[in-house]
């Protein structure tokens, strides 16, 4: 199986947002990130960076976090990149929506910025665990 992410492609249009997202992400998680503040810069910079795991904002002022992700997709190497929504929509519907377009999960705004990079971890490590069939 997969070892845990270290490059991560993070989109989010919101300065504050962000730079807690980035801090938690990096300082307290080791993660290497690499910031998009908007979706046709993720695009670009999905190119270069090659991430391990996106993780994207859905409501976005240029191209939203679903349609970046639609457009990664069709990039080399972007056809099965995992994906990580983070949104402010609670409605079960919508985060199935996110879910059913191969997200591994939906994390709720406000999140929980001391628990960002256990959570993001949780959910990789989740993703590689076999499923348990009974018998």
């Amino acid at each position: 199986m997969d070892s845990m992410p270290n490059k991560i492609l993070y989109l989010e249009d919101d300065a504050h947002i962000s730079e807690i997202a980035i801090m938690a992400l990096e300082d307290f998680s080791d993660f290497n990130v690499r910031h998009c503040s908007h979706g046709s810069m993720a695009i670009e910079t999905f190119r270069a960076y090659q991430p391990d795991l996106l993780l994207f904002d859905v409501m976005l002022p240029d191209i939203d976090g679903v349609e970046t992700l639609r457009r990664i997709r069709q990039l080399p190497g972007g056809e099965h990149i995992p994906v990580i929504f983070m949104t402010a929509k609670v409605q079960k519907h919508e985060q199935q929506a996110y879910m059913d377009l191969g997200a591994l999960s939906v994390i709720v705004k406000p999140f929980d910025a001391l628990n960002l990079g256990d959570q993001i971890k949780s959910i990789w490590s989740a993703r590689q665990t076999p499923s348990v069939l009974s018998t």
